[in-house]
């Protein structure tokens, strides 16, 4: 599925779990979308289908990849799907970066320094 300029192939299966997704963001997923994330002058996507998976957030001109994950994400099991996805998504073009809902929560400040530093790095 390599991730090619601003382009994404996806299954098409997953346009109705995205929109659900969407409808129903976590308030760390809202308050990173509102307070942040829309209001940049890259595009994000939210609940982006992305090959098999979707993404969070997604902004096809740094091909970023940002997830901000709940507590169903730190079971043993949990963690290897993770892992698995973000290197095949990493093997198709894209950069992920991981933060927990406490993170935006607690520590929104350097979760916004963290994607910043990202975006103003050259594209590859």
């Amino acid at each position: 599925m390599a991730i090619k300029g601003s382009y994404a192939p996806y299954r098409s299966r997953l346009i109705a779990r995205s929109r659900e997704l969407r409808r129903a963001s976590t308030p760390a997923e809202k308050k990173l979308w509102f307070a942040l994330l829309r209001h940049l002058p890259w595009k994000f996507t939210r609940q982006k289908p992305l090959g098999n998976y979707i993404a969070d957030f997604y902004c096809a001109a740094h091909r970023l990849v940002i997830e901000v994950d709940g507590d169903s994400h730190f079971s043993a099991a949990s963690e290897k799907h993770d892992r698995v996805r973000d290197a095949k998504l990493q093997q198709d073009g894209a950069r992920v970066l991981r933060f927990t809902n406490e993170d935006v929560m607690q520590r929104f400040e350097g979760v916004c320094l963290e994607i910043m530093k990202v975006l103003q790095q050259p594209k590859t």
